[in-house]
């Protein structure tokens, strides 16, 4: 069943996504050569921790998993496409940085990602994040009532297959609200006018994932959560969560606005 939010519920759904763009932001200001992704990983707990939210992620065990989810964030790097795992791996030059991140307050969660480079950038690492990011701008555009689940996923698409990138097909975006993930499923690749037609008050997970290597094909690595490019290309990972509004869309983790700055 997908529930339609109040707009009052959305308020409180963008409470949550504060939180999470919130973590980001800190993350990726700290995030430099050297610096290991279990920092990372307490530096956006801190954030969550102070805001008296709690993580969606941390413990999280969903089926295709072996064991639950152990960290407060998934820090995925270079090759790894989705769901890596914090570590102890130090930051090196030039690593391109993939950072998810899930927090959820009263009840309503909020789900965001962002893929940055670390030290000096290669400009075809560039190239494939600013494509992400324009892929998850063009879902979002599309995310209005009276348009449909595949005219969001044809959107997607669209950009990351004219920069000649590939995409894990069984991977994408989600409902989201009272639970992180929710329906419907949000493909990155769809045909226009199919699908469930978008009604306000719902509330999407918009995530394009792109390889480099132009290959779709990927493997899960041992630990059961990491998902890698099987040619060892590079990927980025973009997300919001979008709300479906009679006023356009929603970006529920968008940075936080002046009005919304936190009073100490």
């Amino acid at each position: 069943m997908i529930e339609l939010k109040t707009p009052g519920e959305l308020d409180a759904m963008r409470v949550a996504g504060l939180v999470v763009a919130d973590a980001l932001a800190a993350v990726r200001a700290r995030a430099r050569i050297g610096v290991s992704l279990l920092e990372l990983d307490e530096v956006a707990a801190s954030v969550i921790r102070d805001a008296g939210a709690s993580s969606s992620f941390l413990h999280y065990h969903p089926s295709f998993a072996p064991t639950p989810f152990p960290g407060w964030i998934c820090a995925s790097v270079n090759d790894v496409i989705v769901h890596g795992i914090p570590s102890a791996y130090r930051l090196r030059d030039g690593d391109l940085v993939s950072i998810d991140c899930g927090a959820h307050v009263d009840g309503w969660h909020g789900d965001s990602a962002v893929s940055f480079v670390v030290g000096t950038a290669d400009p075809a690492d560039l190239a494939l994040i600013g494509t992400a990011e324009r892929a998850l701008a063009a879902g979002i555009a599309a995310a209005v009532p009276g348009n449909r689940i595949g005219d969001v996923s044809a959107a997607v698409g669209r950009v990351g297959r004219a920069a000649g990138y590939g995409m894990p097909s069984d991977f994408g975006g989600h409902g989201i609200g009272r639970a992180m993930h929710e329906s419907p499923g949000v493909p990155n690749e769809g045909r226009p006018g199919r699908g469930l037609t978008l009604r306000p008050g719902m509330a999407l997970a918009i995530e394009p994932m792109l390889h480099a290597g132009g290959r779709d094909a990927y493997y899960a690595a041992e630990d059961g959560w990491s998902l890698h490019t099987v040619d060892g290309s590079r990927a980025a990972h973009v997300e919001h969560s979008v709300a479906i509004t009679d006023d356009g869309p929603r970006v529920l983790t968008a940075p936080r606005l002046p009005a919304e700055a936190v009073v100490s």
